[in-house]
């Protein structure tokens, strides 16, 4: 096998708890995953002389902080695989906006490398080394809806309702650091079991601060809101609200308000990444 070209799916944080605050200023939380169809794509090439390369270049983002690069990198150290890749990457979701893209363009970096190199580690093995890229990342390389706790790697995979749901990405991207060092934030919330989630729902933490913050989430959650209750995804910027049926959400797509952009995405409980690769 020469090449691959896999997906890298969405998430929307169906709620989002902060409990608590460690030593060591990691938040404790718990939230729930939901994946979508929806996504980044990329194009993997093997090489044999050891060299790695990310191309597009990300605006604003040095090499170094290329997750992609840096999974590659991790990856290769990490099993000693001599050979290398070509990765192009084309992007679909927004930088700063809540729904994971760049985790999701690691893991599927992290799972498609594992499968060209055949390194034959464990999706248990590659979350591991994707939780040092980025709390997010274990989620995708597991690749099923879940329940997370801890930092956000604690999994229990859950059934999730498979519906519809339009995002809103307000013309912003919002600072995740700034967000949970904001004196405002609850970080107190009562944790809640699985069940109680599945019958009540949540709440998003992180919304009231971002809403004071950023007055283009604050206007996207209320307009949103008209057609159906909209909230937001991890520290935002995106706003998702859910539809039953597809063609309710293409007519609002297509009453965006100007300098707002958004997708219609179904809720997925297996990955596409997984599905492609029969993982």
């Amino acid at each position: 096998m020469h090449s691959l070209t896999l997906p890298a799916p969405a998430k929307i944080n169906l709620f989002l708890h902060i409990t608590g605050r460690r030593p060591d200023g990691y938040h404790t939380l718990q939230t729930a995953f939901q994946l979508l169809d929806f996504g980044d794509t990329l194009h993997l090439t093997a090489v044999e002389d050891g060299d790695l390369t990310v191309f597009p270049s990300l605006p604003g983002v040095a090499a170094g902080h290329n997750l992609v690069l840096r999974a590659a990198a991790l990856l290769q150290d990490h099993t000693g695989c001599e050979r290398g890749a070509a990765i192009r990457v084309t992007k679909r979701l927004p930088m700063g906006g809540g729904l994971g893209g760049g985790s999701s363009d690691a893991a599927t970096t992290l799972v498609g490398l594992n499968t060209l190199w055949e390194l034959g580690l464990s999706l248990d093995e590659l979350a591991e080394l994707g939780v040092r890229l980025g709390a997010d990342v274990p989620v995708f390389v597991h690749g099923r809806s879940a329940f997370a706790e801890g930092i956000g790697d604690q999994l229990r995979p859950v059934e999730l309702r498979e519906t519809n749901y339009l995002i809103l990405i307000p013309p912003c991207q919002v600072s995740t650091a700034e967000i949970f060092s904001a004196e405002a934030l609850t970080r107190n919330t009562t944790a809640i079991t699985i069940a109680a989630f599945l019958e009540q729902g949540g709440r998003n933490d992180c919304e009231p601060v971002v809403r004071a913050l950023y007055p283009e989430v604050a206007f996207a959650v209320d307009w949103l809101s008209l057609y159906s209750p909209a909230r937001m995804t991890g520290t935002g910027a995106c706003v998702f609200a859910e539809f039953d049926q597809r063609a309710d959400a293409e007519a609002v797509l297509a009453r965006l308000p100007a300098g707002y952009q958004g997708f219609v995405a179904r809720a997925v409980n297996r990955s596409p990444l997984h599905q492609q690769l029969n993982l």
